[in-house]
């Protein structure tokens, strides 16, 4: 007789116009079974378009909080304005989640998570009072550490408060398995977990862990080793998000383990991928067939060029989309040639804040403009961080695309509609301990068929209470539902 922490357990759901469950439109039940640690991934039809939900989960006597959620509106109907905010790198022992609890706050119809919701280990320890319980202190290497780690974040109220306020899309980025993995060879480091079956075994157990801990369809079921994590989205008329995967298809890096080379002609190489041939003609092919207005790509690394060299050299990191150029031509040379307007692409990774004209080929001096990036910050890595750095000044000095740095923690908002594109730099000054203040760092906007950002307005400039935004600016949109 199976004991009854092995046994299945059937969850029952509720789904709610109101969040006092007076009105619920829809209830079922899910078996939650041990194989995937008692979790349970409800896929709920025939809820009404462009609207919001409350939900809540019941096991015989224990009731789950409240969780809200909203329906977008089917591809290709009228939708006047959407709200996101999006988000990357939550290393626990970096420092708190202080975040999400502003995060949560927002009005926003969704976020997205662009990777490294958990660190496989504990790199740096930044959190004040911070204790790290003995099943923590080593790398996750098997199904039981990946599942401590989810555990650990979950645990935090702040993370929580953004779950239950809005639903996510979520990716990974390396540190849900090992720091700079790439398709099947694993990062830094030279132990038996480099040997390929070995490695294998790991992945399949990282994509476990994160499917049962993440709010993931059936399609994100992860089979062994391997996971579909790139898929599309679709807000109405408005907006399209297509969620890419930059580390199951890519070829390994080269010049190294991803740092910063100054003559790597290997990266130039037309064999070498990223994205992997499959993924990349679905994207492209995706691109010029979506009739939405805004074309919005969920990246996980940079993909404009970012040159640390502040002479006529080029120096790069072979991480990112530096290290892969022909898929990166390939791409944005695609959505030019076949006149995709509003490509905008949001990334993580890099814990700073940037905003970027990206460019068809940056080895031709007159090459055009033809899409815009957002890169976020960390919620927590690098610790508080700073507004300025030697690293900002350096990329800003030897990067003319670049027309924003700032290395604080925190997360982007942003506000669309058919007329204007709006991201608004959230940070934080401190993450060490909790109770940071929230303030908006920067702004910036794109507008409808014009490629490139545009800043907003300073903070430091006077601002017309009457629009928010600094005299002189590009206002916000301004559209409602």
């Amino acid at each position: 007789m199976a004991s009854a922490a092995l046994a299945p357990v059937t969850v029952e759901y509720e789904v709610a116009h109101d969040e006092n469950f007076r009105q619920v439109v829809t209830r079922g039940t899910a078996i939650a079974t041990r194989e995937l640690a008692h979790s349970v991934h409800p896929e709920v039809r025939g809820l009404e378009p462009d609207r919001w939900y409350f939900y809540r989960f019941r096991a015989g006597s224990a009731i789950s909080p409240v969780g809200r959620t909203r329906t977008a509106l089917p591809i290709g109907q009228p939708t006047a304005r959407m709200r996101f905010a999006f988000a990357s790198c939550q290393s626990w022992s970096s420092g708190y989640f202080t975040a999400h609890e502003h995060l949560s706050a927002e009005d926003l119809d969704l976020v997205v998570h662009l990777g490294d919701y958990i660190y496989e280990k504990t790199f740096v320890r930044g959190r004040e009072g911070m204790v790290l319980e003995p099943s923590l202190r080593d790398e996750a290497v098997d199904l039981a550490g990946y599942r401590l780690l989810y555990a650990q974040s979950k645990a935090e109220r702040p993370l929580q408060a953004a779950h239950a306020a809005f639903p996510w899309l979520v990716t990974m980025d390396d540190h849900e398995v090992d720091n700079n993995w790439a398709g099947g060879s694993p990062g830094v480091g030279l132990d038996i977990w480099a040997i390929p079956p070995l490695f294998r075994r790991r992945r399949a157990a990282a994509f476990q862990a994160m499917y049962e801990h993440q709010p993931m369809r059936l399609a994100q079921l992860p089979a062994g080793p391997s996971m579909r994590l790139h898929r599309r989205y679709a807000f109405g008329d408005l907006a399209e998000i297509t969620m890419l995967d930059t580390r199951q298809f890519r070829n390994d890096q080269v010049c190294g383990d991803g740092g910063l080379v100054a003559d790597c002609a290997e990266r130039f190489a037309t064999d070498r991928t990223i994205l992997g041939a499959q993924q990349r003609d679905w994207l492209i092919d995706g691109l010029a067939h979506s009739p939405a207005r805004w074309q919005i790509l969920g990246n996980q690394v940079a993909m404009g060029q970012a040159d640390y060299d502040v002479g006529p050299g080029v120096a790069v990191g072979t991480d990112s989309w530096d290290g892969y150029v022909a898929d990166r031509n390939t791409v944005l040379g695609a959505a030019a040639d076949r006149g995709v307007d509003n490509l905008v692409v949001i990334t993580g990774d890099r814990h700073q804040n940037c905003a970027a004209n990206l460019r068809r080929d940056y080895a031709d001096a007159e090459s055009p403009v033809v899409a815009s990036e957002f890169i976020g910050t960390s919620i927590t890595t690098g610790r508080d961080g700073a507004d300025m750095n030697e690293t900002g000044r350096t990329l800003l000095a030897a990067n003319p695309d670049l027309k924003f740095f700032n290395a604080q923690r925190g997360y982007v908002r942003v506000e669309l509609d058919h007329g204007v594109w709006r991201s608004d730099f959230r940070v934080v000054p401190y993450v060490r301990k909790p109770g940071a203040p929230i303030a908006t760092r920067a702004s910036f906007v794109v507008e409808d068929g014009v490629p490139g950002v545009t800043e907003a307005w300073r903070p430091d400039e006077p601002i017309d209470r009457a629009s928010g935004v600094g005299a002189g600016q590009a206002a916000p949109p301004t559209s409602g539902r």
